[in-house]
């Protein structure tokens, strides 16, 4: 990102600490006897940036799915601003409006340009002009430098630039909570960093975002604050700095030593 598109970014906003923007209370996901997530309690604040890490199968996705209400809970509560969204009887539809998710799998539409793309839901969900949609996506695209590919369908892009121009795809949409499964899991290597600055920029928005990854580096020079899940259940957690120069657990400290070796 330009310094001029990174200027016009809005300065990070102090962190709400009185008033979470999602909570999680004693999540937990089964399908038949295989327990995925066996009790999660996590709350999210306006503005913060929460990295879930974990080895594969730790429950990191499911959780994320969970949260978007694409997956339907076993047991416990999730509140979205104070209001209860894992009740039956919620508008899934409405939620899913004020909750993004990215995967890492970009799911961009082929038959449609990248302007499209971005402008789908803005208009047929939001109800946008075509005009406004178009400029609120331009005004996106310009700031990660993908202006110039606005009329280009995805197969056309690299797949770090697909993956930008899907998360600037939920972004645009204004969610209260961006969710991000792995977003750099099917990236080659040299495509990972171009992924991983637009989540560093989104901070500087005060985008609220919550986000599995394995980028263990990343997490400790971005996040506020990290959430280590293992067999499901939260093993450890704490701000990022902290969590990584003086982790409490055992079984914490073997899942980074692996990692980082």
């Amino acid at each position: 990102m330009s310094n001029s598109n990174a200027d016009a970014l809005r300065p990070q906003q102090p962190i709400d600490w009185n008033n979470p923007r999602l909570r999680v209370a004693g999540l937990r996901k089964h399908y038949d006897q295989k327990v995925v997530l066996g009790g999660v309690d996590l709350e999210i604040y306006p503005g913060q940036i929460v990295a879930l890490i974990g080895s594969s199968g730790s429950g990191k996705s499911t959780m994320l799915r969970c949260i978007n209400l694409i997956e339907e809970i076993s047991d416990g509560q999730i509140w979205l601003e104070g209001k209860d969204i894992s009740l039956a009887s919620i508008d899934q539809d409405a939620v899913r409006r004020e909750i993004g998710m990215v995967f890492q799998s970009y799911n961009l539409f082929a038959h449609l340009s990248i302007l499209d793309n971005i402008t789908l839901a803005l208009r047929h969900v939001q109800g946008k002009s075509k005009a406004e949609a178009e400029q609120i996506a331009l005004g996106w695209l310009d700031r990660i430098g993908l202006a110039d590919k606005a009329g280009s369908y995805p197969d056309k892009l690299s797949g770090g630039q697909q993956q930008r121009t899907a998360i600037i795809r939920a972004v645009a949409l204004n969610p209260k909570v961006l969710l991000l499964d792995e977003v750099t899991s099917a990236l080659d290597p040299e495509l990972v960093g171009e992924v991983l600055e637009l989540i560093r920029d989104l901070k500087a928005t005060g985008t609220t975002i919550i986000m599995a990854t394995h980028e263990l580096s990343f997490a400790r020079d971005v996040a506020d604050w990290v959430v280590f899940l293992d067999k499901g259940v939260v093993a450890e957690e704490g701000e990022a700095a902290e969590f990584f120069a003086n982790p409490k657990q055992e079984r914490t400290r073997e899942f980074l030593t692996r990692l980082q070796r």
